[in-house]
């Protein structure tokens, strides 16, 4: 898939890739949507997703837990405080860790699918309005 350059085109393809995903979940029944994974093995490799990500929920929930990094460290530092995109302890070495560490903090709430489904929606608009703020150069420009 090629890479936006222009806002116009990031906003465009980010909704056209989030309404891809939502048509497919909607295709799934009730119990596909439940039910947990059924992987090949031959088909896995050794990424931590395939252990971590056990149903639709909890893709869903990753999703939305990345958004809120982005979200977290955009407003952040437009608002002058500097801020890193992971957190701390993590980096991009490390970032696994901080996955697993996002799955067990919803399975000790409980995040229902239902949940995920709406806090990914209102995420993803959010992060939206965030790109509607910038000027091609400022998302686009390296400096």
């Amino acid at each position: 898939m090629p890479r936006a350059t222009t806002k116009a085109e990031l906003i465009r393809m980010a909704d056209e890739q989030f309404d891809k995903m939502w048509k497919i979940i909607d295709s799934m029944d009730d119990i596909e949507q439940n039910n947990d994974f059924c992987f090949d093995a031959d088909s896995m490799d050794d990424a931590a997703h395939w252990k971590r990500d056990k149903n639709l929920r909890d893709v869903l929930i990753h999703l939305f837990e990345w958004h809120q990094l982005l979200l977290e460290w955009e407003g952040s530092n437009a608002n002058g405080v500097a801020k890193t995109f992971l957190p701390s302890p993590y980096t991009w070495k490390t970032y696994g860790e901080m996955n697993i560490g996002f799955w067990e903090k919803h399975q000790k709430m409980d995040t229902s699918l239902s949940m995920s489904k709406e806090m990914l929606r209102n995420s993803h608009k959010n992060v939206l309005v965030v790109i509607e703020r910038y000027s091609d150069k400022e998302l686009f420009t390296i400096t």
